[in-house]
């Protein structure tokens, strides 16, 4: 008869902190070792936008790109849209989520279940399922991932130690700004290891992951393409608005790395600066028409020209956000993402937290 598997449940103390990330490359690393990955995300955040079934975007990602066959996902219970959550504080929801989330635990066959959790330790708990309740209800190990914005987030993976007790069994740290890579080694990570809080990873922050596409800011945007359609798989590290002079534009566009420069329609000599330096797509507002010499330099340099019906500071609110909640869908960030694990997570420590050992050992 098949065991049945263990599951770790992988949450964050704020939301967009990496889980998603933290996960594939964990997943990764343990199918290397040979272990069989069930992957599952009882609380969906981002269905598909098509509308043509209920799968989350991430559970259809992670099973395209692991390789997981029907028998190794689990289904989303429900998605913590608007109208969902509008149901259930009108008493048109009575559903026992927790009882439907007990068939999680009649899989078969497996070694272990990675199951992505909400996006704060509360998420979830209008349905019963806050990252506490879920891991309670299938007997799983916590695995939590921390965005490093100062030396407070050991705050907050305190409150989390008390909340989740002996179900903690590790955190990931990431984004941390490189001046404080070693202070978070030398100090907090013995800190958190004195409170049993053991760190399992420290990930140095990377403008590659923050980076979005410039296709992610057409969807954002609702931009039209004016030139370089081709080219939207550019990443972009930075935005920068050109509406100063030249001369200082062209000071701040030279220090850029991989930018996207917004400005007005009207401003060619903006433009044309723009397109000589770091630029990976200029964004021009007003719905102003470029003229037909940056059209055809952008399109010799191969950089996408977007058009926006947009004020200035209503575009850079958008980007601006989009920064801050990027997705993993795009290959380069897939590969990167596999090396952090490889290099900073120490994926040892995990297996034998969670009793597992490498297929390749197994008698």
């Amino acid at each position: 008869m098949p065991k049945s598997p263990k599951y770790l449940l992988v949450g964050s103390t704020e939301a967009y902190s990496g889980k998603s990330a933290m996960i594939l490359g964990v997943a990764y690393q343990l199918k290397e070792r040979g272990l069989d990955i069930a992957y599952g995300k009882p609380l969906g955040t981002c269905l598909s936008e098509s509308g043509t079934d209920a799968l989350d975007e991430d559970v259809r990602f992670f099973s395209q790109v692991l390789n997981l066959s029907e028998n190794r996902l689990q289904p989303t219970l429900l998605s913590l849209d608007e109208q969902t959550v509008q149901n259930r504080i009108q008493g048109l929801d009575h559903t026992n989520y927790r009882q439907i989330l007990t068939q999680y635990l009649q899989m078969q066959g497996g070694d272990l279940v990675l199951l992505e959790g909400p996006g704060t330790l509360q998420e979830g708990s209008l349905f019963d399922l806050s990252l506490l309740q879920v891991a309670e209800t299938v007997d799983a190990s916590v695995l939590l991932v921390a965005r490093c914005h100062s030396l407070l987030l050991v705050d907050g993976l305190l409150a989390a130690k008390q909340q989740l007790g002996d179900r903690l069994i590790g955190v990931l740290i990431n984004d941390i700004p490189k001046e404080q890579l070693e202070t978070v080694d030398k100090v907090v990570r013995p800190f958190l290891a004195q409170h049993e809080i053991p760190v399992l990873g420290l990930f140095p922050r990377s403008d590659l992951l923050r980076s979005v596409s410039v296709r992610e800011l057409v969807h954002q945007l609702n931009a039209e393409v004016l030139c370089r359609g081709d080219r939207l798989d550019l990443m972009v590290e930075s935005l920068t608005i050109g509406a100063m002079n030249v001369s200082s534009a062209l000071k701040y566009f030279q220090k850029a790395r991989n930018m996207a420069v917004v400005t007005g329609g009207d401003r060619t000599d903006i433009q044309l600066a723009a397109l000589e330096t770091s630029t990976q797509c200029l964004i021009l507002t007003g719905h102003l028409p470029p003229t037909p010499t940056i059209i055809s330099r952008a399109d010799d340099l191969e950089i996408p020209i977007l058009s926006v019906d947009l004020d200035t500071l209503t575009t850079v609110e958008i980007i601006d956000r989009a920064f801050g909640q990027v997705r993993l869908h795009e290959p380069i960030k897939m590969q990167y993402v596999q090396q952090m694990v490889a290099e900073h997570f120490d994926i040892d420590q995990l297996m034998a937290k969670l009793n597992l050992e490498p297929a390749v050992t197994r008698q």
